[in-house]
């Protein structure tokens, strides 16, 4: 089968699937935060968080910086502009087919008011 999703797109969607990493992006968004913050933001183990954490830095979306003992996280620079553009199409697709699928329904009704005159 063909790939026609990039690698940093795959990064991106596994990512943004889990609730809790959807959370920490939301969460940074307001602050940056310790990973001891986020892990007792979630009521998750620092474990867990690192682990959140790393996917998130992976897929670019998030960085970290240790002071001390202190890792930090924020907002990565990477936008998520490829990904809308990439929903933005489907969309686009979907709203091409339904709008067919409106005239078609609505082609069925003239059929129908015309054969209802007819009898």
């Amino acid at each position: 089968m063909v790939q026609y999703i990039t690698p940093r797109l795959d990064a991106s969607f596994a990512a943004l699937s889990d609730a809790t990493r959807r959370g920490v992006l939301e969460q940074l968004g307001r602050a940056d935060a310790s990973i001891t913050e986020l892990a007792e933001t979630f009521h998750m183990t620092l474990t867990g968080m690192k682990k959140h954490v790393g996917v998130l830095e992976q897929a670019g979306l998030v960085t970290t910086e240790k002071i001390g003992r202190v890792r930090t996280c924020k907002l990565g620079l990477r936008r998520l502009e490829e990904e809308a553009a990439w929903i933005e199409s489907y969309r686009q697709l979907w709203d091409t087919r339904f709008d067919a699928l409106d005239e078609i329904v609505e082609e069925l009704k003239q059929r129908e008011k015309v054969d209802g005159q007819r009898k």
